[in-house]
């Protein structure tokens, strides 16, 4: 914020801000002539589009004051954007532009009478925001004056020819020295006390309170040779202080740190033990391959997938970190010293080359974290100490972008060391001088409470250069990527480029190199984006980018970039140059599933680049099934509905470059795969702004859907619709998120730890609770049926916990890892041929087993379904119609079906490992049968180790998890959400849970309410008044569950969350609406509608013989049946006759199209404005007529119809409905639109 006064006196207070698309409209008003006489004719969207920084001032009153706009090559075509360096290297010498250091000013628009000063506080801010910049140039016709207001800040450089017209144009500079200097950083005196203290204490009282009112003075005079304190210098005041000191714990940190990447933060020595003794048998085996230490050199970075079982990478004991995952892949550090650095960026002239030298090693090995067992091994370094430590940092706020000024001197006192240190408590919000710092690997035994940050003398050079690769690179290359998994294929692509710029096939083909010091210290490999449609139509891409405004060609695919550790900070430059120096606009980079069954994947796989964190993941968009052979013609072209591989998509464009991410490094720990623990990981993951460096997720099986077997042991189960296997592939959660595979058993709510079965601790600072509710072994009454007793004459044991040997030949399923290793069991054990299979419970899950069992080959006439006394009048299904459809279907298989049975024994009482035999009791006479397998599906419940960890952690417990409106437990770091919760009592809301809405809106709104706490552009949340927060929320996505039943009966059941109640009780209401059903549940063609009385579609339930596309069926809910093409309507008028075939007319593909809601929401807020002030809105005529505030000559809806198609509403709605069928056509070319025939 900032005060600017206009020559009138008049002031006006200024906020800035990054220029957003909603800007352009107020740009494109304060353009004035004189302003496209310097500049041009612009489309502004497009130079938004293209611009790296775009800068935007406003008042109080969001009213624009002024808008810069920035790129980083010059207008006007004076230059090539690629060769622009040596054309202003001739304009004046002087200058040392590069790259790096400059920006080219495109636009700049101001309100006349603030001109003045919004030039100079975006300036101002330009600097402030990008600490590497020291020009920006500008370029106007020679002709012309910069006028009253440029004129302050810019001054002449020299002429330049134009390479396109003959036209001379006048170049200008602005210094940074002139508006935002590099700091003076000089030896502290104890004079700075009085400047320095009020910046401490603005911060923290704690050094003041422990150390005494002068601890600051006191710490200047100690200083020694092993302890420096500096401080910044503005106008002769002090603006910020540091203290460093050589004396480093080494032990402490070898101990908890993986400092292999940085040769343990020690000089090379002969005796050092780098690498493990070798194995025998190992050697040249893909595990030997695998097992490299990550000592061994250093690394740079390789993806996930490669080669690595997801059992590698999911370890409890090699617990994967988010930056191991992603980021830590480091190349090497050099040995020996490195010289100062001049600001220039230059070596220093102190130092001969000989005893100096920036040879940064460029070798690496593979990247990826490895359980224990292989990554056990730690390595000796016997070389003195190479690291120095910030003790203390403070800086005025106003100058804290220019932190890293601070460095070149601290440096410079310890000649000898080449690594600069600091630990900070991982909570601390991540400041501008560590954004510079690389943060060190954390060893899972590591139990310091701080972060390691690391930053290397190198780092300081300003001489970085990226250019394209020439054949003399590629020992430099060879030498960086060694000890890649794919280097193979990094330096085949090199030599593809020199000798081609071009794959075989044509694709166009380009290699950059970073080069420091006449090495190469890193190398990007990207090629032209060939399935562009397919990404647009699959991806939340234009959440980013106007795609409209980016040339096929501008579209590129990052396919490999490794970068040494020391330039970390300069990737975002790397990716900068990549965009420029290739002609890029956008870059797309793809994160594929896991290699199937540990293959390593093809030679032509991505490699994991270490920028990832600097991308932003794309979020995947939900798919219309097309009924293709019905569409003919008018369906989509194959680039879009085109079964591809799935995959994780990344993005980065110019506008991103420069945009900074907030990073939050708060321990966020989540116990439970379920669903909802799954929504909430992808919701905190999915938030481009902000970067998660420690999101854990504790799970029994890791994470879902990552071995992709098909879908053959996901049909034991019914499913919820929330995620399947492509939705795991295209969301890459393990890119983001560390896995600890195991089982809470324990919660120390003290010291914020969990324990993971029984052994390994996971720290948290939040703890989410997501692990749902489980099948649990059933715990056999014991009677004994020679007695012949009957259900009433046994006691009730199903509270009662199983406590003995659980049958080898016993399964509950609770995931898809349970329903793999049932049926491998059962193939393994010849059951299909000749065993008996028990399936034992009352769910739909246990229809969905017996019709996989007969699937996979089980005589139906050796299985048993045993269903025990309901607890409820309702069934699972609650469909008359779909039961006696699937109990025929039973019949017909020969399957034995037995109702209201209770499990008395096992083996007649006998050792029950394995089941031979099962006894049960019933309301006349118990049975027996014989048992090869016996599946488990009685009444889910809360595992009995993880109700041990909350009761012995004092967690409210009354049959489930106690929570509030807000999440919490008794615990305020401690939230719980999903079937494993219910609302405290004193909401008076029992019969209402998690369990009744959808659970992916949980996990979505459990995130919403934590981002409060972290994202700083959130509004704060204030306290609901008090008789508010007795209420509960109710949330409103659809509840579905869906499977195929016995008799190949494909299932899928939509139905908004409500309290259970029999379907018969619900059409007895008198406002339960109106039905519509067409076909037949045992011919297989059941479809039926419930629409409510407010005209909307509240359930659906489809039951048929042949699969159809449930997804598309999932977005008909909550649809107005007019939508839906007057459906009520034309189901009274005999026009439908199959809503199977009626959902697939070209007509609704728009309402299963994605975007469809938001149209929805558009032409609402149409309805919702006025058309003028003293004229009420279409809205607010329906309310009045339906409170009788108005009196009508004519029908309430004709004279709505009326209104509306007299006023602006009708061409504003149809105009709003074109331009979104227009905008959608490659998903939507089924529809037509004014101007296509």
């Amino acid at each position: 914020m900032s005060i600017l006064t206009s020559p009138r006196g008049k002031a006006e207070v200024v906020h800035c801000r990054r220029t957003e698309s909603h800007d352009v409209h107020c740009i494109k008003n304060l353009i004035r002539k004189f302003t496209q006489k310097l500049f041009g004719n612009l489309n502004v969207i497009r130079l938004l589009e293209k611009a790296n920084l775009a800068i935007t001032l406003h008042n109080d009153q969001e009213e624009i004051m002024a808008q810069a706009t920035f790129l980083d090559y010059p207008n006007w075509n004076i230059a090539q954007q690629h060769d622009w360096v040596s054309v202003f290297r001739e304009l004046d010498s002087e200058i040392p532009c590069t790259p790096l250091n400059t920006l080219f000013m495109h636009l700049f628009v101001a309100v006349d009478e603030y001109s003045v000063g919004c030039c100079k506080e975006i300036i101002r801010n330009v600097f402030r925001e990008v600490p590497e910049l020291h020009f920006i140039f500008l370029i106007v016709p020679s002709y012309m004056s910069l006028g009253s207001t440029l004129i302050t800040v810019f001054e002449q450089v020299g002429n330049a020819p134009s390479l396109l017209c003959d036209e001379d144009f006048m170049v200008h500079v602005c210094h940074r020295h002139s508006h935002h200097p590099q700091l003076h950083i000089r030896e502290a005196r104890v004079e700075d006390h009085d400047d320095l203290m009020p910046i401490f204490l603005r911060h923290d009282t704690v050094l003041r309170e422990t150390y005494g009112e002068y601890f600051l003075g006191e710490l200047i005079e100690a200083g020694d040779e092993e302890n420096h304190a500096v401080v910044c210098e503005v106008e002769g005041a002090a603006v910020g202080f540091m203290s460093v000191c050589s004396r480093v714990n080494m032990q402490l940190l070898h101990e908890c740190f993986d400092l292999g990447p940085f040769h343990g933060l020690c000089t090379p020595h002969p005796d050092d033990v780098l690498r493990p003794p070798p194995k025998p048998g190992l050697q040249g085996s893909p595990d030997a391959e695998l097992g490299r230490s990550s000592q061994d050199t250093q690394r740079t970075e390789e993806e996930p997938q490669e080669a690595v079982s997801p059992e590698a990478r999911e370890s409890v004991q090699g617990r994967i970190t988010k930056d191991a995952a992603a980021e830590e892949a480091l190349s090497p550090v050099p040995s020996g010293n490195t010289g100062e650095v001049e600001d220039t960026g230059e070596l220093s002239q102190e130092h001969s080359t000989d005893d100096v030298g920036y040879s940064v090693s460029t070798t690496s090995s593979a990247s990826v974290s490895l359980p224990e067992e292989t990554g056990s091994f730690r390595p000796t370094y016997r070389g003195a100490s190479a690291a120095f430590c910030i003790q203390l940092f403070c800086i005025d706020e106003k100058y804290e972008a220019r932190s890293l000024d601070f460095m070149n001197f601290v440096f410079g006192l310890f000649p000898d060391k080449n690594f600069c240190v600091i630990s900070l408590p991982h909570l601390t919000p991540e400041f501008v001088l560590i954004q510079n710092f690389v943060k060190a690997v954390p060893f899972s035994t590591c139990t310091l409470e701080q972060d390691l940050y690391i930053f290397h003398r190198a780092g300081l050079l300003k001489s970085i250069t990226i250019r394209l690769a020439t054949v003399s690179d590629t020992p430099g290359v060879e030498k960086l990527v060694s000890t890649l998994m794919l280097n193979k294929s990094i330096l085949e692509d090199l030599k593809q480029y020199n000798e081609a710029h071009r794959d075989p096939d044509g694709t166009p083909l380009q290699v950059f190199v970073a080069e420091v010091a006449e090495q190469v210290a890193g190398v990007a490999v990207i090629r032209d984006e060939m399935d562009i449609e397919y990404i647009r139509s699959h991806y939340n891409i234009e959440d980013f980018i106007y795609f409209s405004h980016h040339q096929r060609e501008e579209h590129g695919r990052l396919y490999h970039f490794a970068l040494n550790p020391v330039f970390r900070r300069y990737t975002k430059f790397f990716l900068k140059e990549i965009l420029r120096l290739g002609y890029k606009s956008c870059l797309y980079y793809p994160v594929y599933p896991q290699a199937k069954e540990g293959k390593v994947q093809r030679s032509g796989a991505h490699s994991l680049t270490s920028a990832l964190h600097y991308l932003v993941p794309v979020r995947p968009r939900r798919q219309i099934v097309y009924p293709l052979e019905k569409l003919g013609t008018n369906a989509p072209s194959k680039e879009v509905s085109k079964d591809a591989v799935s995959y994780a998509l990344n993005h980065t464009n110019r506008k991103l470059t420069l945009e900074p991410k907030i990073t939050i490094n708060a321990k966020i720990v989540v116990v439970g795969a379920s669903s909802v623990g799954i929504s909430f990981l992808d919701t905190l993951v999915f938030c481009s702004h902000l970067k998660f460096s420690n999101l854990t997720l504790i799970s029994t099986h890791g994470l879902p859907g990552k071995k992709l077997l098909g879908s053959e042991q996901r049909k034991f189960l019914a499913s919820d619709h929330c995620f399947n296997d492509r939705d795991h592939a295209v969301l890459s959660l393990c890119s983001w998120v560390s896995v600890v595979v195991g089982k809470m058993t324990a919660i120390d709510r003290a010291a914020k730890r969990v324990m993971v079965s029984g052994e390994e601790v996971v720290p948290y600072d939040h703890l989410v609770l997501c692990t749902g509710l489980q099948y649990q072994v059933p715990c056999p009454t014991g009677a004994d049926i020679s007695q012949h007793p009957t259900n009433r004459e046994v006691l009730d044991s199903s509270r009662r916990r199983y406590t003995g040997p659980v049958p080898c030949n016993h399964f509950t399923l609770n995931d898809e890892e349970d329903c793999l290793r049932a049926l491998t069991w059962i193939r393994n054990n010849s059951i299909t041929a000749e065993g008996h299979v028990i399936v034992y419970g009352n769910t739909i899950d246990t229809y969905t087993t017996v019709e996989m069992l007969l699937s996979i080959g089980v005589r139906g006439s050796h299985i048993h379904l045993v269903q025990h006394p309901p607890t409820s009048t309702i069934t699972c299904i609650n469909n008359y119609s779909v039961e006696s459809a699937v109990e025929d279907a039973l019949r017909a298989a020969g399957v034995t079906v037995s109702r209201d049975a209770l499990l008395a024994q096992w083996n007649d009482g006998q050792d029950p490992d394995p089941i031979r035999s099962a006894s049960f009791t019933t309301p006349t006479k118990p049975f027996t049968l014989p048992c090869s397998v016996f599946f488990s599906f009685c009444e889910k419940n809360v595992d009995y180790e993880t109700f041990k960890a909350f009761n012995d952690a004092c967690l409210v417990y009354d049959g489930r998890l106690v929570i509030d409106t807000n999440f919490h437990t008794n615990d305020i770091a401690i939230r719980a959400a999903g079937p494993l919760t219910k609302f405290s009592n004193r909401y008076y809301s029992n019969e209402w849970a998690h369990g009744s809405f959808n659970s992916k809106e949980i996990g979505f709104q459990l995130a919403a309410a934590m981002l409060s706490l972290f994202d700083p552009t959130l509004e704060a949340v204030t306290e609901p008044p008090a008789d508010l927060d007795r209420l509960i929320p109710m949330y409103k996505g659809a509840k579905v569950k869906g499977g195929v039943l016995p008799g190949s009966y494909h299932y899928l059941h939509i139905a908004k969350p409500a309290i259970p109640t029999p379907l018969e009780v619900q059409m007895a209401q008198s406002d339960f609406g109106v039905e519509i059903v067409t076909g037949n549940a045992k011919s297989g063609n059941y479809f039926r509608i419930h629409i409510n009385r407010y005209k909307m579609v509240e359930t659906i339930t489809c039951l048929s013989k042949v699969p159809f596309p449930a997804a598309n069926y999932i977005r008909l809910f909550g649809q107005h049946e007019q939508a839906l093409n007057n459906l009520c309507a034309r189901y009274e008028e005999g026009l439908v006759p199959d809503l199977y075939s009626y959902f697939t007319e070209p007509w609704c593909m728009a309402l299963f199209h994605d975007r469809f809601i938001d149209l929805r929401k558009e032409l609402r807020q149409i309805l919702s404005s006025k058309e003028g002030e003293s004229l009420p809105s279409i809205e607010e005529l329906a309310r009045q007529m339906e409170d009788e505030e108005i009196n009508l000559p004519e029908k309430p809806r004709t004279y709505l119809k009326r209104v509306f198609r007299e006023s602006i509403y009708k061409p504003l709605v149809e105009r709003s409905i074109l331009d979104y069928l227009r905008y959608n056509h490659y998903h939507l070319p089924m529809y037509a639109w004014p101007g296509i025939i």
